[in-house]
């Protein structure tokens, strides 16, 4: 699921100069962010099987620093289920303790299309520090996706999980305004959802990575991630029903912030 939501917020202070909210008062301003993104991938695990995904991000904030809006990406998870769009609402507080350190903490609740099964909610937080990124995120009645076995059939994923996860990272503005991001997180579904090859041996973890470069360019903020996690091709298809969808690739990604 989207991760960096609230994140907005924090990424418009090293956001080149032509992203701003729209000031509606003195207290409220509107940050309104449509996405084109190569592959929409959450925790390193991608979310439409590789293709792009449209997504917009609408955002309410107050000067107090509350903010809530709404999220929203296509979906596919193969031809068996019936998902094809998440719709998330969120509401948060962002705390600028000093110029150089900021608190975020959000609540989401998830909604997909046709496919109630997935609905979730979670509760995540993000300290920044001199650019260095701290945060957790826990989420309950978590449903893996739908998967082919070995023999072909459709199995019904994980049910009514909970999972946890925790990251790390480091965020910077470089020379001739390029923005820089690296990220490395923890992810624990608190039951063992990943299997190998002959279901043989399995565990509740894994971690996955990104590294993400972005330049502002004719009005449009325009990204490329390295993005890769520690999950095998059978534990990937064993959990997700596909075995490249886990693995290291390239996300292209352009967005303007109104």
């Amino acid at each position: 699921m989207n991760r960096l939501t609230a994140l907005t917020l924090a990424s418009l202070a090293l956001a080149p100069l032509s992203a701003r909210a729209i000031d509606l008062n003195d207290q409220f301003s509107l940050v309104i962010t449509p996405t084109l993104i190569s592959d929409y991938r959450a925790s390193g695990i991608s979310q439409t099987l590789g293709d792009p995904a449209a997504q917009l991000n609408v955002m309410l904030s107050h000067a107090s620093g509350l903010y809530a809006g709404v999220w929203t990406s296509n979906v596919d998870f193969g031809p068996e289920d019936d998902a094809r769009q998440e719709l998330e609402y969120f509401a948060g507080y962002y705390w600028q303790i000093s110029d150089a350190i900021s608190l975020d903490a959000w609540y989401t609740r998830y909604d997909f299309s046709g496919a109630s099964q997935y609905n979730q909610n979670d509760v995540q937080f993000t300290l920044d520090a001199y650019g260095v990124l701290l945060g957790a995120k826990y989420a309950t009645n978590v449903k893996g996706p739908d998967y082919e076995d070995e023999n072909g059939d459709w199995q019904t994923g994980a049910q009514d999980e909970d999972l946890a996860s925790a990251f790390i990272g480091y965020r910077t503005l470089l020379p001739a305004e390029i923005g820089f991001e690296a990220r490395y997180e923890y992810v624990d579904y608190k039951d063992e959802v990943f299997w190998n090859s002959d279901f043989t041996s399995s565990r509740s973890d894994y971690r996955d990575w990104e590294v993400k470069l972005t330049r502002d360019l004719l009005g449009v903020t325009w990204g490329l991630s390295y993005i890769d996690t520690d999950l095998s091709k059978s534990e990937c298809v064993n959990f997700m029903g596909y075995d490249d969808v886990c693995s290291a690739t390239l996300v292209a990604s352009a967005s303007k912030t109104f």
